[in-house]
């Protein structure tokens, strides 16, 4: 018999909403009042098919409970599909067995399931378990505000300035792509991804009387700018969501050669998404226009491109590089042309 879809349960205590998933009305409500008694709401569905509808809808729960074995579509196809969704990836999914086999868990675990609950469900078990997925979902959800914030703030920053406005989306465009290019895998094309729109978040430690001048910097001006990559390292370093940038935005002024900043870091010590933003960053920077210069050509840059490889950026991504702008498969977004 199926059970209502959208059918909620309030309760003032908790605003969580938990979607129940079971093929057995009898399992349904013993979850449903266990969970509605400790404050949560809960809506369910009684087969994946359901549990599918009731997501796509709109209503998106904070946590699903779901049986494995049910008719038509089992629980690892639902889980499958819900972890491979932009908007439900990140809703934490527990899973109802009664199999004791370690490889039904581990063919869950690589359908993406976060838990794992036994049949038949014991109440405190149930909600301890519920309580922790909950508390790091609420968790990541913190961190991932608090990156938005960092994201928001690296380009309200740069949109300030009619030299730079746009640079860190182009550098993050033309990086992502040249990362996959060059063979990357995918979760390392996101990280030069977001390391491109925050590689340059640490100029916000920066004067913009130094960032703007017209004309050459001093040596103690030279010095400040250069603290700009240990500053977004700092900047970022509490952001969990972050860890994995933190070194492509310390070390993205580091040259091949050695003779780069912060740490002098060499060829292949140099971590290779730092690598691949370089490349990126000096193009846009150069056909750009500055406060200082206009935009070079795009004949000057790949000669300087060419010139500096194997000293100031990996051949291998130079090449690279250069084939991309040959192919035309550079992302177009084109820097402004306009000076003050």
């Amino acid at each position: 018999m199926k059970t209502d879809i959208g059918r909620k349960v309030d309760n003032t205590d908790n605003n969580d909403l938990i979607l129940v998933v079971d093929d057995s009305e009898q399992n349904v409500q013993l979850i449903e009042a266990y969970l509605t008694a400790d404050g949560y709401r809960t809506i369910s569905a009684a087969d994946g098919y359901e549990a599918l509808e009731a997501v796509r809808s709109g209503t998106l729960p904070d946590l699903i409970i779901l049986d494995i074995m049910m008719p038509g579509m089992n629980g690892y196809e639902v889980c499958r599909e819900l972890k491979e969704g932009h908007d439900t990836q990140r809703i934490p999914v527990m899973m109802l067995t009664a199999l004791q086999d370690m490889e039904d868990k581990v063919r869950g675990f690589e359908a993406g399931a976060d838990e794992f609950l036994s049949k038949p469900v014991e109440k405190m078990e149930l909600l301890v378990r519920v309580k922790a997925l909950l508390r790091t979902k609420h968790l990541n959800e913190d961190l991932e505000s608090a990156r938005d914030v960092i994201y928001t703030l690296a380009l309200a920053i740069e949109a300030n300035d009619p030299y730079t406005r746009g640079h860190s989306e182009r550098v993050s465009a033309y990086a992502y792509e040249l990362a996959k290019r060059l063979g990357l895998s995918a979760g390392q094309a996101d990280i030069v991804r977001d390391a491109g729109i925050l590689h340059d978040v640490g100029k916000i430690g920066i004067s913009e009387a130094i960032l703007q001048k017209p004309g050459p910097l001093t040596s103690e001006e030279l010095v400040s700018v250069q603290d700009h990559p240990v500053i977004g390292e700092k900047i970022c370093k509490p952001l969990r969501s972050a860890n994995m940038l933190l070194t492509v935005i310390r070390h993205h002024q580091e040259r091949f050669d050695g003779g780069g900043y912060p740490d002098s870091l060499k060829g292949k010590e140099i971590p290779v998404e730092a690598r691949v933003i370089s490349v990126a960053d000096a193009y846009d920077a150069m056909t750009s226009p500055r406060s200082y210069r206009p935009p070079m050509s795009q004949h000057r840059v790949l000669d300087v491109l060419r010139r500096e490889s194997g000293k100031q950026w990996d051949p291998d991504v130079v090449a690279e590089f250069i084939r991309m702008i040959r192919d035309a498969s550079l992302p177009e977004m084109a820097p402004q042309k306009e000076s003050r």
